[in-house]
Order: C-alpha cells, then sequence, then structure tokens
C-alpha cells in the first residue's frame, strides 16, 4: 500500500501511547494478527505488534487524547495512583537553570530500548541518542534520567529535568514502592541528592511540548538505528 493512503491513528500499545496505520477504508493494516504501529509521527521505523495489545484513547470534547501513562510497576495500593497534575509551567524557572528533556522507548517490553536527552542552557543545546540494549520502557525512562545526571559537569546550577512518565516520577519523587528497578531508582535518588537545587517535572507526553517531542524522537531514533 502507498504511504500517502495510510493514515495514522492514536492508540495504546503495552501502557505507551503509538500511533496505528489505518487504510483508506479506515480499517487497520494488519497482517499474520498483528498490526503496523510507531511511536512518533516524525520517525521512519515502523512496528508489527500483536493487535490484542492495542487499545483505543478515549477522545474528550476537543478530540484530543487525553490519556496518562498507567504504571507499568506493581506498587501497593495506596501508591498505585496516577499522576494527574500538569507541572509543566516554568513560571518559576531560574533564569540560570539547565532544562533537561528526557525519554525512553522500548521496541517490546523488554525489547530493543533507547533512551533521549535534550540539554538546554540559555541559547546553547546538547542531543544524546544512546541504544542501552534490551529493557522495558521504565527501564529506558529511567536510564535517561540517569544518563542526564551523570553527563552534567556542575551540581551548583539549578537543574530541572522534564518527563512524560509518571513511573518514573512517582518512584523519584513520590516515594511509590517499585518492586522492579530497586538498584537502578536507588542509584538515581542518590546521584540527585549531590545537587543544590534539582526539581523533576512531570509534563504530558505528545502534547505539543518541543522539548518532550524530541527527547521521544531521540530514544525511538536510538531503537531504529539499532534494529535495523
Amino acid at each position: 500500500m502507498e504511504k500517502n493512503t495510510i493514515s495514522w491513528k492514536r492508540m495504546m500499545f503495552k501502557g505507551n501511547k503509538v500511533w496505528q496505520a489505518f487504510g483508506p477504508d479506515e480499517k487497520p493494516l494488519s497482517k499474520n494478527g498483528k498490526v503496523l504501529i510507531k511511536y512518533s509521527t516524525n520517525q521512519d521505523y515502523e512496528y508489527w505488534v500483536n493487535e490484542n495489545n492495542i487499545e483505543n484513547i478515549s477522545p474528550d470534547g476537543s478530540g484530543k487524547p487525553q490519556i496518562r501513562k498507567k504504571v507499568h510497576d506493581k506498587a501497593s495500593s495506596n501508591n498505585r495512583k496516577e499522576v494527574d497534575q500538569d507541572l509543566s509551567s516554568e513560571g518559576d524557572m531560574p533564569s540560570d537553570a539547565i532544562c533537561i528533556y528526557t525519554d525512553g522507548a522500548s521496541s517490546g517490553n523488554p525489547g530493543p530500548s533507547g533512551i533521549g536527552v535534550l540539554f538546554r542552557f540559555g541559547e546553547h543545546e546538547k542531543e544524546l541518542s544512546r541504544h542501552i540494549g534490551i529493557a522495558t520502557n521504565n527501564m529506558a525512562e529511567l536510564e535517561a534520567i540517569r544518563t542526564a545526571l551523570l553527563e552534567l559537569k556542575t551540581t551548583k546550577k539549578p537543574v530541572r529535568i522534564f518527563t512524560d512518565s509518571s513511573y518514573a516520577y512517582g518512584v523519584l519523587t513520590l516515594n511509590w514502592k517499585a518492586k522492579k528497578n530497586p538498584e537502578l531508582i536507588n542509584s538515581i535518588k542518590k546521584t540527585m541528592t549531590s545537587f543544590s537545587d534539582l526539581k523533576l517535572v512531570k509534563i504530558k507526553g505528545h502534547a505539543g511540548h518541543a522539548g518532550n517531542e524530541r527527547a521521544d524522537s531521540l530514544a525511538t531514533r536510538a531503537v531504529k538505528n539499532e534494529i535495523k
């Protein structure tokens, strides 16, 4: 089928927002019980996944999907609540803050995974796109944050890390009790204590936030380049 006859619709795949391919008849493209998806509209690589793992996103009044990423790890009932506040306001952002946008991607859960990080300081920018081997999406989200912190040359300036991962935000700042990835989580928490002014900010993914979209693209690029 010609690419220009394919349309892409926002769906959920194993707790992650993805884009699913639909034909001109508005039916999902499928073969052998699998459907075609990709994690970002500007990425070239596409994935065939089990159609039973695809779920709808219910639109709100504006027609835009309004669903938050759910936590994959089994936490206690008190900690399993989704993060529903949008902390993307930058009104109290220090003028000399280092802004970091992080994201992780996984082709399968677990599967080949990558991280994407965008650093901003004043007019300066730096991008990082790295394959991290076989991991889960949650591990990739955490590894992106860990890598970002270790890349910084100073701990004295204010740092704001933006993530669209409710899981990462919860286990690192809300004391969610995660049974998986304890060593990675504790390592990140320890590193965070060395900074004089560090805040993790939860933002909505794929909501038009340029920094988050670039981090997502960098993460998916790392996966794509590895599994070519």
